[in-house]
């Protein structure tokens, strides 16, 4: 079931896209539309769901928050430098020697980072022996595991569903970021998801969807946890690729752009004031 997506961005989503912007115009590169189809989505667990202490990214009763579609990353660097897991000035060091901020999240050199992702598809599984190892140690930390649509034509998404719901996690949800677009084409032309709730419902999950962009629908439904006991969680996100400047809103040819100029840089601020 497809989900219309016309919600106006808040200030503070603006700010949060401004901020990547920023980041663009010191590397004068980066994956546009997967940021900011994810922005919403990583400002409300990291404003509102998730429990971790910046100070201590080891702590060791956190949530785990796992971005398996990597090449979004900036959605994810952007609310880690906001929340204190490192100075913001590396965030202008994004694909730069000197910096800590590769294209794909690095565990073990990001602070806030819980797995080394961008190879697609194996988010779920290692969000899956978090989930086990919080049930094996009667921990009470959850796992969020953020997976996107183009992405879950890896067959490993599939296998790792099998596993959740066979052993019945429901200290584990996945977030689709359900754009309908990927590098080359829509889903619906290279892979079609659907009927994507009842395929995840026939692997055990228990179904979720929202407006991806509407932070008041994806507070709701995510503080309630788990969705249905004894099963996993799904919460399919109806986004839009690109969301907040309209030139690049499912225009593929800001999937991912290098050598961005001023020019372009100046149009990408003075569309996105125009998207409130």
């Amino acid at each position: 079931m497809l989900k219309q997506n016309s919600t106006k961005l808040d200030k503070r989503s603006i700010e949060l896209r401004k901020k990547v912007i920023q980041i663009f115009e010191s590397s004068r590169r980066g994956h546009l539309g997967a940021t900011f189809s994810l922005t919403e989505i990583f400002r409300v667990l990291y404003d509102d769901i998730l429990h971790y202490d910046a100070s201590n990214p080891n702590l060791k009763n956190r949530d785990r928050c796992i971005l398996s579609k990597g090449h979004g990353c900036l959605a994810l660097y952007v609310m880690l430098a906001e929340k204190g897991f490192f100075p913001e000035e590396e965030l202008y060091k994004f694909c730069k020697k000197d910096g800590i901020l590769g294209g794909h999240p690095d565990y073990g050199k990001i602070p806030g980072v819980e797995a080394s992702t961008g190879s697609l598809g194996h988010g779920l599984s290692i969000g899956i022996g978090f989930a086990l190892n919080a049930r094996f140690e009667k921990k009470s930390y959850r796992t969020f595991v953020v997976i996107g649509d183009g992405e879950s034509n890896e067959g490993a998404i599939w296998e790792a569903a099998m596993c959740a719901g066979k052993h019945k996690l429901d200290n584990l949800v996945a977030l689709m970021d359900y754009n309908k677009y990927q590098s080359y084409d829509s889903t619906q032309v290279v892979q079609d998801l659907e009927p994507l709730e009842d395929k995840w419902k026939s692997f055990g999950f228990a179904v979720k969807i929202v407006d991806g962009h509407n932070v008041n629908e994806l507070k709701n439904v995510l503080s309630k946890i788990p969705f249905e006991n004894g099963k996993p969680g799904i919460l399919i996100c109806h986004t839009i690729k690109g969301k907040g400047i309209s030139y690049a809103e499912n225009n593929l040819e800001w999937h991912h752009k290098s050598n961005i100029t001023g020019e372009q840089l100046q149009s990408l601020y003075k569309d996105l004031e125009s998207s409130t």
